[in-house]
């Protein structure tokens, strides 16, 4: 009885280590060409590109006038935005401009076009640019951990923009924070907040692999050329 009771113990316990979670994928063949830090770069980007879907759906709720602009429903302009982004075809609007500069232009008040679709464009070439200007890091690519930095701050400064630009009636140019009888609808800070933090991990990262990587290359010279030295000394 003990041993049927330990081997069921033991079948949970292995249940339990392997099962699945919502995160969870299958492999890809291309993952035998990433290594670790690659594949935790990639999962960054799928995260933070989920987070940009989620804010432009957010806004898009509470801003119903930009999506009219040039589409016939929300879900039509945010198919556009992103077969925009993944097609690396500009936005008409925004005359070539990507990345920070196109966060710029969706808050200018004589902006006609998606002031929501210019930001999510920006948004999302700056974070293309910061994994190494790649959707799929590969062991030849790495993140940049300048253009990593720089793009967290891009995020933050976009956050300020959002709730404090008004137009040329002192109106908001862009409606984020919703507070109704259900309480207030943070999705966009909190979002753009999680970007800042994997952003800022990731620079801290990389900055870490060269530095480690110059320090072990400098200890294996050590290692190497004074070892049997410091053997010898010892006995």
């Amino acid at each position: 009885m003990i041993a049927v009771g330990a081997a069921t113990a033991f079948g949970l316990a292995g249940c339990a280590a392997t099962r699945s979670t919502e995160r969870a994928e299958d492999y890809d063949g291309r993952e035998w060409m990433q290594s670790s830090a690659n594949r935790i770069a990639n999962l960054a980007l799928r995260d933070n590109l989920q987070s940009i879907r989620r804010v432009q759906q957010s806004l898009y709720r509470r801003n119903p006038r930009e999506w009219r602009k040039n589409a016939s429903t929300a879900d039509d302009a945010i198919q556009r935005t992103w077969d925009a982004i993944m097609q690396a075809k500009a936005l008409p609007a925004l005359g070539g401009k990507g990345g920070i500069e196109a966060v710029r232009l969706a808050f200018e008040p004589a902006y006609a076009g998606d002031r929501i679709a210019a930001l999510v464009y920006g948004w999302a070439s700056m974070l293309k640019e910061a994994n190494g200007d790649t959707w799929a890091q590969t062991m030849v690519d790495g993140v940049n951990a300048e253009n990593s930095y720089r793009a967290a701050r891009n995020m933050e400064i976009s956050l300020w923009l959002i709730g404090s630009k008004t137009g040329t009636d002192g109106q908001p140019l862009l409606l984020a924070t919703e507070i109704s009888d259900r309480g207030r609808n943070l999705v966009v800070d909190r979002e753009l907040s999680k970007i800042v933090a994997r952003l800022d991990l990731l620079a801290a990262q990389a900055d870490e692999k060269y530095r480690r990587a110059a320090l072990d290359f400098a200890q294996g010279w050590i290692m190497g050329s004074l070892g049997p030295f410091l053997s010898l000394a010892k006995q």
